[in-house]
């Protein structure tokens, strides 16, 4: 069962990409997040000079749930 953050940073991520269903989020280690796109769609997640992927990790910090993650976005 995947956890709220992940849940979470799911969510966001589908609201933002062009292809729903290539959106992989899995916690390889404790407290961290891996975040996985389409390639097309991995500058849309990033944005521009990275403030789209700061704000993701902004939201995740800021829930209750997500307090202690960390958010990676996977090449």
């Amino acid at each position: 069962m995947a956890s709220q953050a992940a849940e979470l940073v799911a969510y966001i991520a589908k609201g933002i990409v062009g292809d729903r269903e290539a959106v992989n989020v899995r916690e390889p280690e404790p407290r961290l997040l891996e975040l996985e796109t389409a390639q097309e769609d991995r500058g849309r997640v990033i944005g521009r000079q990275g403030r789209v992927a700061k704000a993701m990790r902004l939201v995740l910090a800021a829930s209750r749930s997500g307090a202690d993650y960390r958010l990676e976005i996977i090449d």
